[in-house]
């Protein structure tokens, strides 16, 4: 039986990957925080945000528009507006079926809205994680990489704090916590997989 699954992660740790090849070997949707921010886009609350990549969001334009039409006046400030867009989206996407949400509190989300969902966190080793910033950002220095891997994992606590009232990356918020330095990543995607698929 094939469940929602959602993903939070650790700079560098490869939850992007992960994700994706899980999503793949279900054969279900892997909606990624880039697709998440043309669904914010399509709201018309981010007018300022550049498309870089082409999306296919057509099934649910109707929906994105239909829901941004509240003023963004509304909201204390533009952050608060877009958080609560991503939030109706990724709700919006799990009521569709199973699936893989990458980052954005989905976890909280889904619980708070009663939609069951195996939660995973993937964290790894300071050294495994710059080596995948590295060949991500096309970098070797050590300080720039190092810099970047604090500010990317503080801006995702800072986040996850605000919305959730929790602690990001405590065990105790998720059904499974894998280490993708030390087990790799091929094996993180079966353990993923097989929780998805087990009976309840």
């Amino acid at each position: 039986m094939k469940k929602i699954i959602t993903i939070s992660r650790e700079y560098g740790a490869g939850g992007h990957s992960i994700g994706k090849q899980v999503a793949q070997q279900l054969g279900i949707p892997f909606y990624d925080k880039d697709i998440l921010r043309e669904s914010v886009k399509a709201s018309g609350f981010d007018t300022e945000l550049v498309e870089t990549e082409e999306e296919d969001s057509s099934r649910a334009d109707s929906f994105f528009r239909s829901l941004c039409s509240i003023s963004s006046a509304y909201y204390r400030d533009s952050q608060e507006a877009i958080h609560d867009v991503q939030k109706a989206v990724i709700l919006r996407f799990a009521q569709q079926g199973p699936c893989v949400i990458l980052g954005r509190c989905a976890d909280e989300f889904l619980r708070e809205a009663g939609i069951d969902s195996v939660n995973v966190f993937i964290h790894a080793d300071d050294v495994h994680r710059a080596v995948r910033v590295s060949a991500l950002i096309g970098s070797t220095n050590a300080t720039e990489i190092q810099k970047l891997m604090a500010k990317k994992d503080a801006s995702r606590h800072t986040y996850y704090t605000r919305y959730t009232g929790k602690k990001w990356g405590d065990s105790h918020n998720y059904d499974l916590t894998l280490d993708s330095g030390t087990l790799g990543y091929d094996l993180c995607v079966k353990l993923i997989v097989a929780a998805a698929q087990a009976e309840d």
